[in-house]
């Protein structure tokens, strides 16, 4: 397998998580989503690229196996799909409950993150609102965050064991960690968020997690220095 990536794309943290989470061998193929000196298009406008995603977003994973009639290659977008085929390709260790409620929730609290809070911060939302709008591109992202955050919160409080639907990690906990890493970034204060942030404490010490963390990944800019 092959994962177009970028270091801080919380969609693609995501399926990095997973593909750890799962122990399945992957090939990392850094994709540059800024451009050279952050004003051209970036490597995923590129035709190459759009021709795998034609939304030209990361993360893309190519799978080498054929599992259906056409081509041996096939490549998925969007980061819940790719987590719904490992789920189902590699069930074991689990992202999902065995319990039917518990499965249907915990695909409520990664949509809210997937669908209800990151396409507010996306890259290419926030160049909008700054160069198309003149708008203060983190006030806008906070605007949505801080709700957002807060109902996930009130609903995980009903299902949290150590993570937060239960005791084990889920498709929640994969989409939570990138989300409040974003959400710092803006910045958002976190504060009254309890069960988020003793989801994210557990996270935090998991081999998988700790893989994926985008300080990790090779194409992160060196860190300014003194």
């Amino acid at each position: 397998m092959k994962l177009y990536d970028y270091w801080r794309s919380s969609s693609a943290w995501r399926a990095r998580i997973a593909l750890h989470w799962k122990g399945v061998p992957f090939d990392r193929q850094a994709v540059d989503l800024l451009g050279p000196g952050h004003g051209a298009p970036g490597q995923q406008q590129e035709p190459a690229f759009i021709a795998l995603n034609p939304l030209a977003q990361v993360p893309v994973l190519e799978l080498d196996t054929i599992e259906a009639a056409g081509s041996p290659v096939h490549h998925l977008g969007q980061s819940l799909a790719i987590l719904e085929y490992l789920e189902e390709q590699f069930p074991d260790p689990a992202l999902l409950p065995l319990d039917r409620i518990l499965r249907a929730r915990t695909r409520q609290l990664a949509l809210m993150m997937v669908s209800g809070i990151q396409p507010f911060h996306n890259m290419s939302t926030l160049r909008h609102v700054k160069r198309e709008l003149g708008g203060d591109p983190n006030a806008w992202a906070a605007h949505f965050i801080t709700p957002a955050l807060v109902a996930i919160e009130t609903l995980a409080a009903q299902t949290a064991g150590r993570f937060l639907v239960g005791d084990s990690v889920t498709f929640a906990d994969v989409c939570l960690i990138p989300q409040l890493y974003a959400a710092r970034r803006f910045p958002v204060d976190l504060q009254g968020l309890p069960t988020l942030l003793r989801a994210e404490a557990g996270c935090s010490v998991l081999p998988a997690f700790m893989a994926a963390h985008p300080d990790q990944q090779a194409d992160r800019p060196p860190a300014p220095g003194p």
